[in-house]
């Protein structure tokens, strides 16, 4: 490390020609993490999301040779493995580990998600004898855990002694056994052995999309470990780098869909989008003359606007852009308080997380006074338009903080059948009547708004 401007890592692997695991996955998830990707194909795989239909192996000789170059020109601060599919390919690239002593990550692959095999029962002999005793990490899941230590593996407990075995008898340095397949509820716990201590490390167990979650994971330690942080921390940030990729994934393709690694990138750069965008929209709102006339409307409660990042990456409030003091009134005039910045709005914030379930085009709200002359207006200008009477919101909802807000848009979408551009809330005791705009950009919600106003104006 340090000859270069970035480290550089290597993925030892096969291509999935779906693009969600193997050297696809790798190659997105280095990139993410700031080190210099390059590659060593193994095999060839005609995949999908849901069957593996063909595999066509690279000779091992070639493996050999695609990593020796690299490491002549450009060296390989650590590299990972995965799909090796036989013995001479195991037997390959041990010998260039044993040549250039470069940090090793292996990633047993020996079944895909498919349920398709991966890996010969005469390989996973190799790569005992051969090449996990050379690696510095092993990233074993339970059921490639059960193999590799010859024991059943039920309870955490048995994950730790699987570790213990694979680390002593293998001679592998540190073992994680990953604990995603394990009952453990609510919580994921992977077991960790490292300089002889056996640790736990929990996290939430997140939805999203699993392919290429063990390939992206042992990449994510690669890339840490090429960038000189010790095991442990290596292992704890490619965790905390995986729940990302997968809380945030996409839904692509019939079968298991892809992880996400570029939502490591995705969401900060998403996030300061959003932020400049809406600090050129509230450049308007307090700009001449659009400012007096924008003071009319602003409710009791005040105003926010907010844009959230695209629907694939939103999840939480903290993921939508607003006004962290509100959209205010100062006598004739209209003023943000405050730069705009994610988590700074609740509700309207809420509101457009649930309009993006419906349409995920929809990513902008603002709400204003309610006004009888607005809602004409936007029937005049042929806006969509749903009225809510939340007299007739459900108890159970009613008792629910916030759960009136989604059930506003709901009932909106039943309404009409798609997401209003003008949603007008009548209120209800305690409740200030309000209309609520949506739009794709912050800049589109003030044009809906000033032309309201102008249309109520001619009227």
């Amino acid at each position: 490390m340090g000859r270069w401007e970035v480290p550089v890592a290597m993925t030892i692997a096969g291509v999935d020609s779906g693009g969600g695991a193997g050297i696809a996955a790798d190659l997105k998830t280095f990139a993410a993490l700031g080190v210099h990707g390059t590659l060593a194909v193994t095999a060839l795989t005609a995949q999908n999301t849901y069957s593996v239909v063909g595999v066509h192996e690279v000779p091992p000789e070639f493996v050999e040779l695609q990593v020796r170059v690299v490491w002549e020109d450009m060296g390989i601060d650590a590299a990972k493995t995965g799909m090796l599919s036989s013995s001479p390919i195991v037997r390959a690239v041990a010998r260039t580990v044993k040549s250039f002593g470069f940090p090793l990550v292996v990633d047993p692959v020996i079944v895909a998600k498919s349920g398709a095999r991966l890996l010969s029962e005469e390989a996973i002999e190799t790569l005992r004898r051969e090449l996990l005793p050379l690696a510095k990490v092993v990233t074993p899941n339970k059921y490639e855990a059960e193999v590799l230590s010859g024991i059943r593996i039920e309870r955490v407990e048995d994950a730790e002694e699987a570790a213990k075995l694979i680390a002593r008898e293998l001679g592998v340095e540190s073992v994680v056994v990953k604990g995603g397949h394990l009952d453990t509820g609510s919580r994921v716990v992977d077991v960790v052995y490292v300089s002889g201590t056996v640790k736990r490390v929990e996290s939430e167990r997140v939805e999203g999309c699993a392919h290429g979650t063990g390939c992206s994971f042992s990449a994510a330690i690669a890339a840490n470990l090429a960038k000189g942080l010790p095991v442990l921390d290596s292992i704890i940030e490619a965790k905390n780098f995986i729940l990302a990729a997968i809380s945030r994934s996409y839904r692509v393709g019939r079968g298991s869909c892809p992880v996400n690694p570029t939502a490591y990138l995705e969401l900060d750069a998403e996030l300061y989008r959003a932020q400049r965008v809406l600090a050129e929209t509230l450049e308007r709102v307090s700009s001449e003359p659009l400012t007096h006339r924008l003071a009319a409307v602003i409710p009791e409660v005040q105003s926010n606007i907010v844009y959230s990042v695209p629907r694939r990456l939103a999840r939480s409030v903290l993921d939508v852009v607003g006004v962290p003091g509100r959209v205010v009134r100062c006598g004739d005039r209209v003023t943000a308080v405050g730069c705009p910045r994610p988590g700074a709005s609740s509700h309207v914030a809420k509101l457009v997380l649930e309009a993006m379930k419906y349409d995920p085009s929809v990513r902008s709200a603002m709400n204003i006074r309610y006004d009888e002359d607005l809602v004409e207006a936007a029937r005049r200008l042929g806006m969509s338009l749903a009225v809510i009477d939340r007299r007739e919101e459900p108890e159970e909802v009613r008792r629910v903080e916030g759960a009136s807000l989604t059930w506003m848009v709901r009932r909106a979408v039943e309404q009409i059948g798609r997401v209003p551009e003008v949603l007008a809330d009548l209120g209800d005791v305690g409740k200030e009547p309000m209309i609520r705009i949506f739009g794709k950009t912050p800049g589109e919600v003030l044009d809906k708004v000033v032309r309201l106003l102008e249309e109520a104006e001619r009227a």
